[in-house]
């Protein structure tokens, strides 16, 4: 059985110093170093770690933000589980141990960024926790060193949880949700993880085509409101969003 806990003491946030290596492959440059961790959990923000029995493989690290106005939110900044334990249910166990927290904080609202080319990532955050995008960034992080990255420009979605809405009851429920009709659809190839490897020049045209259509329906007022896989494309779907 995998525990979910709160990361406080000193070895078990230098654990998760070396676990970003395992996950991402990053040098030392891009890596998140302890003293941020330390920080996270001494000014709001949550650290937490998935253990299986003594050894962790997981764990999550956000941060408060504040919006304009004045509004306080999360930014959950890092999520990873090591390669033997993903697709089972670890990454969303981590992320309901973080609304759980939220929600008893009176806290509505945590934000991410997500690489749009990353499908699983993408039907995990619509179709699994219900979270929607509204907006889009390009070259967020800079060019890193993680061989997942192939050298792109890390342009990046926007993932908002609106974690006390109905839209986000009901999909962690399992319960059916009618969302408002899909208006624009931008599909991604289903094997851009190979195109991206073997074929950058053309995973560069695939990242461009996607970062102007999202942004043109962005700029329409639609939002992803849904994902759909398929064994040639993953597909964001757009339309009017149903607000908080």
């Amino acid at each position: 059985m995998i525990d979910i806990r709160p990361l406080i003491e000193r070895e078990d946030l230098k654990t998760v110093v070396k676990l970003q290596r395992q996950i991402w492959a990053f040098e030392d440059v891009d890596l998140i170093p302890l003293r941020l961790f330390v920080v996270a959990t001494k000014i709001g923000g949550q650290v937490y770690g998935a253990f299986d029995g003594a050894h962790m493989i997981g764990f999550c690290m956000a941060i408060p933000g504040l919006k304009p106005g004045g509004k306080t939110y999360l930014h959950s900044h890092m999520l990873g589980v090591l390669p033997d334990y993903r697709n089972s249910g670890v990454g969303r166990s981590l992320k309901l141990t973080q609304r759980d927290d939220a929600l008893k904080r009176g806290i509505q609202l945590m934000e991410w960024t997500f690489d749009p080319l990353e499908i699983k990532n993408a039907f995990f955050n619509m179709e699994r926790l219900g979270a929607i995008v509204r907006r889009y960034v390009p070259n967020q992080y800079g060019t890193t060193s993680s061989p997942l990255h192939g050298g792109l420009p890390t342009d990046r979605c926007i993932a908002e949880w609106w974690i006390a809405s109905p839209r986000v009851n009901a999909i962690i429920a399992g319960q059916p949700f009618a969302r408002n009709p899909v208006e624009v659809r931008v599909a991604i190839p289903s094997d851009i993880a190979t195109i991206r490897a073997k074929e950058p020049a053309r995973a560069r045209e695939i990242q461009k085509s996607a970062c102007e259509q999202l942004c043109g329906a962005f700029d329409r007022g639609l939002a992803v409101i849904g994902f759909e896989k398929t064994d040639q494309a993953g597909t964001y779907l757009l339309g009017l969003w149903e607000s908080a």
